[in-house]
């Protein structure tokens, strides 16, 4: 019997994913499990393996097309069965019971004045939205969806999409055109003369040239550049530097390094500063908080996420609970993490849950930076690198002497609307003093 191959939710607010290539071509045998096609979405790139073992008969969404969660990408049947279409791509489902009517704005809005009961489910999908694009929607006075013309399936407002009609200045003209809704003109056609983003950045026009090269953004790299200009809007970064010794961690890691090996793990200096880090935030809660309005949330466990830079972009994957882990539990998670996210093996609810993140410029020589705060948390750690310093040391006879140190920088970046100056530097202090008395017995 055939199998559908879906598009699967790769994380609690993604809506859809993009066919990034085929692995397998219509004909080929597949096993369960075994890689076929490489998606990407807002959140993550990953291979997607068969649902079943047999031969690829279908391939119905080609590569570089978008398609909701949930539609039917391919389908698998048993090796006695021929390939239908030959491979050619054909629309989803539910995009060909419409062919003769494409999603637009007008429509949107009519099915917005019906009973949910009485909607279609082209219709529903029209309406419904992510959570992401409601809360951008609700940073932005935004109350009606309908009035954006989306790209998605039936018309659905992407992230995309409103992140465009913000950029326009078109909800800005909103209120008038809800004062005299016959003369005015639809939103999206509202001109985009003023020349700004309503975040404050200027939109500048590139004027490309016979010898540049355009490349479209990878989905992972799109994601980074709208969440970071959505968090600078949102949040008042400040930030604290601090000097680290960590002479007393290098002589510990290379202590502990062969038998962390021999048990599985890989002992960093990573390993050491997200221990410290994790103490850290159990000792200031706040730091591990979100900012939501009116209120803060404390949250209830430690998600560490740890940044990994890749070709195609940053992605953090989260350590959940990493306050319930010992030191090999974190060397153990740290390295598998990373090497999944370089592999494109990371699973959807390893990039959730995010409650405070760390990341290492260092390890390409940066002595210290500014990271900007992942939404929806309030503070982030930035590593500088790790090196030899000379520095003061004080004998005992009270004369100064020069000594070599291993040292390095720690930034901490913070939300000032939440947390205070005093806190953040006592946070900070905190960490360094757990690093540089580090307890043996941790190990």
């Amino acid at each position: 019997m055939a199998v559908d191959v879906i598009m699967p939710q790769m994380g609690e607010s993604v809506a859809e994913g993009t066919i990034v290539r085929w692995l397998k071509a219509v004909g080929d045998s597949v096993d369960r499990d075994e890689p076929i096609f490489e998606i990407t979405t807002d959140k993550v790139d990953a291979e997607i393996p068969a649902p079943e073992a047999g031969v690829l008969l279908e391939i119905k969404v080609g590569e570089g097309e978008t398609v909701e969660v949930g539609s039917v990408v391919a389908i698998i049947g048993s090796a006695d069965e021929k390939p239908s279409g030959g491979g050619a791509k054909k629309p989803a489902a539910d995009e060909a019971k419409q062919p003769e009517a494409p999603a637009a704005a007008a429509p949107a809005a009519d099915a917005g004045e019906k009973d949910r009961a009485d909607m279609s489910a082209a219709d529903l999908r029209r309406t419904r939205s992510t959570p992401v694009v409601r809360k951008i929607a609700e940073e932005h006075g935004i109350d009606d969806l309908s009035a954006i013309d989306g790209s998605g399936l039936d018309g659905r407002v992407t992230k995309k999409d409103i992140l465009a009609y913000i950029e326009s200045g078109a909800h800005e003209a909103a209120p008038a055109k809800a004062e005299a809704p016959k003369a005015a003109a639809p939103a999206k056609a509202a001109a985009p003369s003023a020349g700004r983003v309503e975040l404050g950045i200027p939109k500048i026009p590139v004027n490309v040239r016979a010898a540049d090269t355009v490349e479209k953004m990878t989905g992972i790299r799109k994601a980074t550049s709208d969440n970071m200009i959505l968090s600078k809007h949102y949040s008042a970064h400040v930030h604290t530097c601090f000097e680290i010794d960590y002479t007393r961690i290098d002589r510990l890691r290379r202590k502990f390094k062969a038998q962390y090996a021999e048990r599985g793990g890989k002992l960093t200096f990573t390993t050491f500063l997200a221990k410290a880090t994790i103490d850290a935030l159990k000792a200031f809660p706040i730091v591990n908080a979100a900012h939501d309005g009116d209120n803060v949330v404390f949250r209830g466990n430690i998600n560490l996420g740890i940044a990994v830079a890749l070709d195609r972009g940053l992605l953090v994957p989260v350590i959940g609970d990493a306050d319930d882990l010992s030191m090999l539990g974190l060397s153990k998670r740290i390295a598998d993490l990373s090497e999944r996210a370089r592999a494109k093996k990371l699973m959807p609810q390893e990039l959730d849950g995010l409650t405070f993140s760390i990341t290492n410029p260092g390890v390409f020589g940066s002595q210290w930076g500014t990271p900007v705060i992942p939404q929806p948390t309030t503070a982030i750690l930035g590593v500088g690198t790790i090196e030899k310093r000379v520095k003061v040391h004080t004998l005992p006879d009270g004369t100064d002497t020069m000594v070599i140190r291993t040292c390095g920088y720690v930034t901490l970046g913070f939300d000032h609307r939440t947390i205070d100056g005093a806190v953040a530097d006592a946070f900070v202090g905190h960490l360094k003093q757990t690093l540089e008395g580090f307890d043996e017995s941790a190990m």
